[in-house]
């Protein structure tokens, strides 16, 4: 049996097809495919709050051949979600109808706590120490969703309008920031120790880069070296000499930031980084659906 994800972000649009597998009594994945698809919807979205034909026209060939790969791998299930950019695309619904009508994909906007919500569906509460606090932080191209765990308990999430295509584009603004900000001191104050959980593409790079042993965490003096670094370089040289992906290159950077803020505000030294993210979620989402009926 295999379920499929597809998830349609700002920078990137997403498919992932898994293999469910039923095992002494219990049910898990195994990811058989991912495919990624550098669409950058956002520069569109955050630019002029509409996706123009072109990228509408990209979208739903992508979407026509993820249709047509779940078929060929007989998908029993799946679930289509979109983020930030289509959040914001005032001709998103209409979008949405078409993608329907032309590739069979039913499509879902979600809202930014959806996104937060099924992200840590991807069962996060087995790698967290009940006696320790963590601040999860998943950075997209558009938002930034943050969520507080305490004793194993989900003490606060929110979604924040900040995100890397957001700040390349120059739509990240102060005051986004500030609530940013502001969410972050109001619920950490009380603890004396927090550890970080990061997700999302530019953080599972980042740890590649960082090269550390046996799944330990990424310190925020290695990551703000690595910030450093790569700021050393111009974009045409993170690509031919550092061997960046183009669409990588550049949204490395801001992504780096977004973190280094997040934990220097936090006072978080030590992220953890699991390599999971919303596609994730939405399999497992699917699979407790499955366990529930």
């Amino acid at each position: 049996m295999r379920y499929a994800a597809i998830d349609i972000g700002s920078n990137a649009v997403r498919l992932l097809i898994a293999d469910i597998i039923e095992s002494n009594n219990s049910i898990y994945f195994k990811k058989n495919t991912l495919l990624r698809v550098p669409l950058r919807l956002g520069d569109d979205a955050f630019l002029d709050n509409y996706l123009s034909d072109k990228k509408i026209n990209d979208l739903i060939k992508t979407m026509s051949a993820f249709r047509n790969l779940m078929d060929v791998y007989k998908v029993e299930n799946y679930l289509a979600f979109a983020t930030s950019a289509m959040r914001e695309a005032s001709n998103g619904n209409e979008i949405v109808k078409r993608i329907l009508q032309e590739a069979s994909i039913n499509l879902e906007i979600i809202s930014g706590q959806k996104e937060a919500s099924i992200i840590y569906a991807s069962h996060i509460e087995q790698m967290l120490d009940n006696e320790k606090n963590y601040l999860y932080i998943d950075v997209g191209g558009g938002s930034t969703e943050l969520s507080l765990f305490s004793a194993g308990t989900l003490v606060a999430s929110k979604s924040f309008n900040i995100g890397t295509i957001r700040i390349l584009d120059n739509k990240d603004s102060d005051e986004n920031w500030n609530a940013m900000k502001n969410f972050i001191r109001d619920n950490t104050r009380q603890f004396k120790t927090i550890l970080g959980i990061g997700t999302g593409g530019n953080i599972n790079k980042l740890y590649k880069i960082a090269e550390e042993p046996n799944k330990a965490p990424l310190t925020f003096a290695k990551l703000k070296s690595i910030y450093y670094h790569l700021n050393s370089y111009s974009l045409r040289d993170r690509i031919n000499i550092l061997g960046l992906n183009q669409d990588r290159a550049d949204v490395i950077i801001p992504a780096c930031e977004i973190f280094l803020t997040i934990m220097r505000i936090a006072n978080i030294k030590n992220l953890y980084v699991p390599t999971f993210g919303l596609v994730d979620g939405m399999i497992q989402s699917l699979i407790e659906n499955k366990i529930n009926k």
